[in-house]
C-alpha cells in the first residue's frame, strides 16, 4: 500500500504530526503498537501531572486548616486513571479524521521507505519515526529485585509506600519525591551530581531543592548508588556519599536516571540511518541522513520534551511540504511540576559562564508580589537574563506556576525582545506575571 506519509509512533509528536500531515493535504498512515497517545499521555506527563495536582489539593487543605488530610490513594489514582482514558479517547477521535488512517501494529523497516506491520508492507515517499523513549537502567547490583521500579510501574502501585526511596535528582526523580511526600511518604533522594535538576539554572535548582528539603525530603547529592539488596520486606539501597558507605532503607525504589531512545526493533539496520545509543541522527528539518526519512521526539534525542516532539513534527512537515517556519528550537521552554514548580527558557547563568558569554542577571521575588501572599505562595524567585544590548536571552523561575510565567518570556525571546519591551508591556494586576514585569523596571 502506498502512501504519502507513514509515521511510526502516536504520542504527542506523531498525532499532532498526523493532524498537521492532513490539513497539508498529505495522505498520513500512522502506526502504534501500544496505546494511542503514547509515553507521555499513557504512563507519563498526564498522569504525572494529575497525580501532581492531587498533591496540591492535599498541601491547600493542609494550609487551610492546619492539619494533614488523610489521603485516599486509590482514589487519586483512579483519577489518573480516568483523565488518562478520556485523553486517550480523543487522541483515538482525532486519528479518525479525514486523511489519516490509524493502525495499531507493531511497524518495521524492510528497507528505507518500506514498513512491515501485521504482515503487510506500506511505502512512502516520506516517513516519520516518533517512536518515543523508554526508561534507563543503571548497572546496579539488585536492580531487578522485586519493589524496584521506574516511573511506568510506580504509576500503577495500588498502595502508597511508607517510604520511598528514589534514585537519581532529574525531572521525573523531583516530580514524583514532591507528589508522594505530599501523599504522607516519606522520601529519600539520591543523586550522584552535586546538584538536582541539571538542566535548570543552578542557582533555581538549588533554591527548589532548599525548599523541598524543608518540606521533609531527604537529600543525599554527589552519592553514588552501589547496590540494592532484599532484607525482610525491605529494600536496602547501598550507596557511597563522599566515599562513606551509607544505607536507606524503603518500600519502593524508583529509578529515575534518565530515559533512552525507542530504537529496538524498528529494523533501522535496514535502512542506512545514523544512529547511537543517544538517538537518530538527524539536521534542522529533523531529516536523517537518509532523503525522506525523519525522526522527532525523544527517539532523535535533541530535547526530551513533549512539546518539542510536537515543534519537531511541524517542522518535518512543513520541510516535505516545502514551506518556510520561524520555529526556533533553540528556545524551548521546559518546566517541572514538583512544589514549589519550576521552569525556564534559554541560556542558564551556567551556560553563559560556561561559555564565556557576558550577561546581565536580573531578579524578581514572590515575596514581594500581592497575588503571590494573596495565594500563600510567597516561596519563590525569577532570574531574568540579558545580552549587552539588553536582549533577553534566558528566564528562570521556581515558584507558583513558573511555567506560566516562563512561557510569556518565552514569546517575548521568539520575537528577539528586550527589556524595554517588557517594561513597555501592561501586566495585569494583580498577577504572579507581575514578577516578570518588575524584574524588568
Amino acid at each position: 500500500m502506498k502512501t504519502d506519509l507513514i509515521i511510526i509512533g502516536s504520542g504527542p509528536g506523531g498525532y499532532n504530526t498526523a493532524c498537521d500531515a492532513a490539513k497539508n493535504g498529505l495522505s498520513t498512515i500512522i502506526f502504534e503498537d501500544k496505546q494511542a497517545g503514547g509515553t507521555c499521555l499513557n504512563c507519563g506527563c498526564i498522569p504525572t501531572k494529575t497525580l501532581c495536582h492531587e498533591a496540591d489539593m492535599i498541601e491547600a487543605v493542609a494550609t487551610m486548616t492546619g492539619q494533614r488530610p488523610e489521603v485516599d490513594f486509590t482514589k487519586a489514582m483512579n483519577r489518573k486513571e480516568q483523565v488518562t482514558a478520556q485523553l486517550r479517547e480523543g487522541v483515538e477521535t482525532l486519528m479518525k479524521s479525514p486523511g489519516i488512517t490509524f493502525i495499531k501494529e507493531h511497524a518495521s523497516f524492510k528497507d528505507a521507505h518500506t514498513i512491515i506491520a501485521g504482515g503487510e508492507e506500506y511505502t512512502a515517499d516520506n516517513i516519520i519515526i516518533a517512536t518515543g523513549s523508554e526508561s534507563k537502567l543503571p548497572p546496579i547490583e539488585g536492580i531487578n529485585e522485586q519493589g524496584v521500579v521506574t516511573s511506568t510501574e510506580l504509576l500503577n502501585l495500588d498502595k502508597m509506600p511508607k517510604h520511598l526511596c528514589i534514585i537519581g535528582a532529574g525531572v521525573i526523580g523531583m516530580e514524583f519525591a514532591s507528589v508522594f511526600k505530599s501523599f504522607g511518604s516519606d522520601v529519600t533522594v539520591i543523586e550522584f551530581l552535586k546538584e538536582c535538576l541539571p538542566a535548570i539554572d543552578s542557582d533555581i535548582a538549588k533554591r527548589m531543592r532548599k525548599a523541598m528539603e524543608r518540606r521533609g525530603i531527604e537529600f543525599f547529592m554527589q552519592s553514588a548508588v552501589k547496590s540494592i539488596r532484599k532484607q525482610d520486606d525491605k529494600l536496602i539501597v547501598c550507596f557511597d556519599k563522599k566515599n562513606k558507605p551509607q544505607e536507606v532503607e524503603a518500600d519502593i525504589v524508583l529509578v529515575a536516571t534518565g530515559r533512552k531512545p525507542n530504537i529496538e526493533g524498528l529494523g533501522l539496520e535496514n535502512t542506512g540511518i545514523n544512529f547511537d545509543n543517544k538517538g537518530i541522527k538527524v539536521d534542522d528539518n529533523m531529516m536523517t541522513n537518509v532523503e525522506g526519512v525523519y525522526a522527532i521526539g525523544d527517539v532523535n534525542g535533541r530535547a526530551m520534551l513533549a512539546h518539542a516532539a510536537t515543534a519537531q513534527g511541524m517542522r518535518a512537515v512543513n520541510h516535505i511540504c516545502g514551506k518556510k517556519d520561524n520555529i526556533r528550537m533553540n528556545i524551548m521552554p521546559a518546566a517541572v511540576f514538583t512544589n514549589p514548580e519550576v521552569a525556564g527558557v534559554g541560556l542558564t547563568s551556567d551556560q553563559c559562564d560556561a561559555n564565556s558569554i557576558e550577561y546581565n542577571t536580573r531578579k524578581g521575588f514572590y515575596r514581594s508580589n500581592g497575588k503571590a501572599l494573596a495565594m500563600d505562595e510567597s516561596e519563590g524567585m525569577l532570574k531574568l537574563l540579558t545580552d549587552n544590548n539588553n536582549k533577553i536571552i534566558g528566564c528562570h523561575a521556581y515558584g507558583a506556576h513558573a511555567a506560566d510565567i516562563i512561557q510569556e518570556a518565552t514569546a517575548i525571546m521568539n520575537f528577539d525582545g528586550t527589556i524595554d519591551n517588557l517594561r513597555d508591556i501592561i501586566h495585569t494586576h494583580p498577577t504572579l506575571e507581575e514578577i516578570l514585569h518588575d524584574a524588568a523596571l
